[in-house]
């Protein structure tokens, strides 16, 4: 085999490559003319399996995906049973692909390499981009300029960037078959169908007051789609790209697992086409940026805060989020049983959220609601999931929420996001009276060290805010329990008829059998 990774057998140099910036255009929500289209067995449960592939697929020199097939499609090759992977792993054939990508993960980057080497079927098990993915961050943190692949990243760090020692583009293989490794690089590759946005069913609004809002979202525990609110905030027009790399140079920000210079992260976002892309996510970056703090407020509806009584010991609350097309948030319950609103300034996502009695379709919450596994990446669970929703008594909310609008997102709701162009948003999470007692009883839990986020101070942090409620608010919480409670007996009266009937304490008559 031609060494493809020999670079990577040579001492390690990190030096910065030239900094060159490659845009890359997203096309246009249902313009799929002249686009190739791929099928994979199974995926989309329901109506066409085929689906449109991004103009860029594939348009890395290095890219690796696109050597795997799916494994339908061993049996309209020419050798129905001649599969390169079982010819190639030697030992590790019998391994699924999931757990053979799991112990691979455990090597060192000049050991992956070597491996790669020993045939063609570990050549393209062995470039499986977030195997380097791992490595990239694991050993560079932010400090690494993309090359197209986090393989071709990792080979341009390790050279030093110097041209002779970068392998050429990937191999040409054929004939290596894998439904989970092609379904990775589908999607990263794919479109969003055009029935996955569709529907829009969010209630929208513009110009309520304060008291409907209260009475006719917050109270219900309803989501809404706020049209108008953000009309004053100056980010709407200044946060272009120019102004946030000039007001935020030599600052890091939180990126997944690590901190980048926001240029670094915007040529990364213009290069990067993979299937969970990385997402900046930061909850200092008003103490970080401080123009930033102030070139937005809190809309009307939210100003409530009752953690803020906590000063500097509140949790985390408020984050600015910057993505590329296809970055996003799996189904996540929002932290500490908070209610919360986001505001897009730049770009478009898509919005798909299950009331709270409702698991969604692929997602497994634990008993003790600690830990949630769900598909490892949102367009896969548009793939395999979305289509199970449409036979659902209790359908999802969803919307597509553009630059100016706000989506509230009620305590204890499922939700899962996805930008559809490069997208540009606040969010904050909040407490307000509506949900205070629903985060108090959320914070005292026997398992609260675990559930609780964003403090240090996991255990104590319900002692801390009812004490400091009770001296900023007296009465406050009693009065909340007293209405609960009067609302709960009022529930009670209305009980049905068939409730009363099978009721022996009701006075009622029941039957016995």
């Amino acid at each position: 085999m031609p060494g493809a990774f020999h670079s990577l057998l040579l001492p390690l140099q990190w030096k910065r490559k030239p900094k060159r910036r490659r845009s890359r255009s997203h096309s246009k929500e249902g313009n799929n003319r002249n686009k190739p289209k791929s099928h994979l067995a199974g995926a989309g449960a329901a109506g066409d399996p085929s689906f449109n592939l991004k103009a860029s697929a594939s348009s890395f020199p290095r890219d690796i995906g696109c050597l795997v097939q799916p494994l339908g499609n061993l049996l309209l090759s020419a050798s129905p049973g001649a599969n390169l992977r079982d010819a190639g792993l030697g030992a590790l054939r019998p391994l699924p692909d999931d757990l053979l990508l799991d112990v691979l993960g455990l090597l060192p980057a000049r050991a992956l390499a070597a491996l790669s080497a020993a045939s063609k079927a570990l050549y393209v098990v062995a470039a499986h981009d977030p195997l380097w993915r791992a490595l990239v961050l694991g050993e560079l943190g932010g400090a690494f300029d993309f090359a197209g692949s986090w393989r071709a990243t990792y080979v341009a760090a390790a050279s030093g960037g110097r041209p002779h020692l970068i392998p050429p583009r990937a191999l040409r293989i054929r004939g290596f078959y894998s439904d989970y490794l092609f379904q990775s690089w589908l999607c990263a590759n794919m479109e969003m169908r055009h029935e996955w946005l569709a529907r829009d069913n969010i209630e929208r609004r513009r110009g309520v007051s304060v008291e409907q809002f209260i009475a006719e979202v917050e109270e219900p525990n309803r989501p809404v789609l706020l049209e108008g609110c953000l009309d004053s905030w100056p980010a709407l027009q200044k946060w272009s790209r120019e102004y946030l790399l000039e007001i935020s140079a030599g600052k890091e920000f939180a990126v997944g697992p690590v901190s980048m210079t926001l240029d670094r992260y915007f040529r990364y976002a213009d290069n990067v086409q993979e299937e969970r892309p990385l997402y900046l996510f930061d909850a200092k970056f008003a103490e970080k940026v401080p123009e930033m703090g102030r070139d937005y407020e809190v809309p009307v509806y939210f100003r409530e805060d009752l953690f803020s009584v906590l000063g500097e010991e509140r949790p985390d609350y408020r984050w600015v989020i910057i993505g590329p097309a296809g970055s996003g948030s799996s189904f996540h319950v929002d932290p500490n049983s908070t209610s919360a609103w986001n505001a897009i300034i730049k770009g478009a996502k898509k919005w798909v959220m299950f009331p709270p009695e409702v698991v969604p379709p692929g997602v497994h919450p634990s008993a003790d609601g600690a830990e949630v596994t769900s598909p490892v990446s949102i367009m896969e669970w548009f793939m395999n999931f979305y289509g199970a929703c449409k036979t659902w008594e209790k359908r999802p909310i969803e919307c597509i929420c553009r630059a100016g609008e706000v989506v509230f997102v009620p305590n204890g709701w499922w939700h899962l996001v996805i930008n559809l162009e490069e997208s540009i948003a606040i969010t904050q999470n909040y407490v307000s009276r509506r949900n205070l007692l629903n985060v108090l009883d959320f914070l005292k839990r026997p398992n609260a060290s675990e559930l609780v986020s964003g403090t240090k101070d996991r255990v104590n942090l319900h002692d801390k805010f009812r004490g400091a409620i009770d001296a900023a608010h007296p009465g406050m919480i009693n009065q909340l329990q007293f209405e609960a409670q009067q609302k709960a007996a009022a529930r009670k009266k209305k009980a049905s008829f068939w409730d009363t009937a099978v009721d022996a304490k009701s006075g009622g008559f029941k039957f016995s059998f």
